[in-house]
């Protein structure tokens, strides 16, 4: 041991301190219960979608007919079928009308409740579970209401009993395409279902704005209401609009349960999901063609995506805006 002497006085050096080493065993255990928790979770998500979507681009350059397993490689002769087939390119079409009414009357719905709720200065938590609970109810069950109780094509449905109070004759919902009256079924039934959760997410962002951008505008004689939510709430409301509207459109293009429930075997109005289930689960049963035109439309849902999020400035930092 080394010393140091002061007048004279011997005095033992200082002992270094030695910074304290991260024990192996807790990094290790740190290592295992994140793959003990995340495991179950990748080999899920391997499995069933991964795996899933490799098989079908493989799928979709052979010959499946009533089988799963290639045949005979076909090229990109299944996408030259699903391409030219009238039924699917109708199912666009269809896919968008239905976008044109769904995404922004789900916006402004999901929006205008979202400004109400939280303005609320008691029961918010009991109104904000009301409006959030039909986002629970499976898809098939509510259309069959739709279909069976509100919308039912005889006098005893909800809506022609109303109509019928006021001398209206019994109107045929889902009986025909002319005139569509299938729009409106259809489009409040998804508004029921989806409107909820997108009020959460917009409610969620009203409580982030600043209460000092609301202050400051009244000081400059902004007046409450109208201009305060023109200049304040909606631009401060932009990343959170385009998220939804993105939501909006996928699940948009993966409408299936309302409209299989609500039209059934109808060769009108169908969107597209619903003509690759007839392709592939059919009378034809033909797995490459369904797999090509499941390609297509996952194709088509990214660059919509893409073009949108571009458009809308999704992903933009502050400063660049």
């Amino acid at each position: 041991m080394s010393t140091t002497t002061t007048r004279g006085v011997a005095q033992p050096a200082p002992a270094k301190v030695s910074q304290p080493r991260p024990r192996r065993g807790l990094r290790a255990s740190s290592t295992f219960n994140f793959w003990l928790f995340t495991g179950p979770f990748l080999i899920g998500l391997v499995i069933f979608v991964f795996v899933p979507i490799g098989w079908s681009i493989w799928l979709s350059f052979f010959e499946a007919r009533f089988t799963v397993t290639p045949s005979e490689f076909v090229g990109f002769d299944n996408y030259k079928q699903i391409l030219t087939d009238t039924n699917f390119r109708n199912s666009l079409v269809t896919f968008t009308v239905f976008a044109a009414f769904i995404v922004p009357a789900t916006w402004a719905l999901s929006l205008g409740l979202a400004l109400l709720v939280n303005r609320l200065r008691f029961m918010r938590a009991f109104f904000r579970s009301v409006f959030f609970l039909p986002t629970a109810v499976s898809y098939v069950a509510a259309a069959l209401i739709w279909k069976m109780s509100i919308f039912n094509g005889v006098r005893f449905g909800l809506a022609n009993t109303v109509l019928g109070w006021f001398g209206v004759d019994n109107i045929a919902w889902l009986a025909n395409p002319d005139p569509p009256w299938y729009w409106l079924v259809i489009v409040t039934v998804r508004l029921w279902l989806q409107s909820g959760f997108y009020m959460i997410l917009f409610i969620a962002a009203l409580q982030n704005i600043p209460r000092e951008l609301y202050e400051a505008a009244s000081i400059d004689g902004a007046k409450p209401g109208w201009q305060t939510f023109r200049h304040i709430t909606l631009p401060q409301l932009r990343a959170t609009s385009t998220a939804v509207i993105l939501l909006l459109l996928v699940a948009a293009y993966q409408a299936f349960d309302e409209f299989f429930n609500l039209l059934g075997k109808a060769t009108w109005g169908q969107p597209p999901l619903v003509e690759l289930y007839k392709m592939a689960l059919g009378q034809n049963q033909n797995y490459g063609a369904g797999s090509a035109g499941a390609v297509v439309l996952t194709l088509l849902i990214c660059v919509v995506t893409l073009l949108q999020g571009k458009i809308m400035g999704f992903g933009r930092g502050e400063e660049s805006k």
